[in-house]
């Protein structure tokens, strides 16, 4: 069984960068997509993008694309979430998550979720 932690939130200005980890214990980690979602108060969660598990394809949903990149690091059992010009929209809760994932536009298959990391941007 995998297990995630989610790590490098905080309070950044708009325009800013952050990049998020997430760290995973667990032998099949790297065979899991990894998928990135988040969720800001009074809303429902939304999906952010995801990456297969040779980190080879990502997605991402248009709101993020161009300014969010996914990668991982299976030697490291690491996802990446790098997040550049940041803007208060994007202030949320931010988990990942695993699952064995055949198409990473799907937001369901994912059974495995990490505690969440919370990014926070002022204007």
């Amino acid at each position: 069984q995998v297990q995630l932690v989610e790590s490098g939130g905080g309070l950044v200005q708009a325009g800013d960068s952050l990049r998020l980890s997430c760290a995973a214990s667990g032998r099949t980690f790297s065979f899991y997509a990894l998928g990135w979602f988040r969720q800001a108060p009074g809303k429902e969660r939304e999906f952010v993008g995801a990456i297969n598990w040779r980190g080879t394809k990502t997605y991402y949903t248009d709101s993020v694309k161009g300014r969010f990149t996914i990668s991982r690091d299976n030697a490291k059992n690491t996802v990446y979430l790098q997040m550049n010009s940041l803007q208060p929209e994007d202030s949320a809760v931010y988990y990942c998550a695993a699952g064995q994932v055949v198409r990473l536009e799907s937001s369901t298959g994912y059974d495995v979720w990490g505690q969440g990391t919370q990014v926070t941007v002022s204007s």
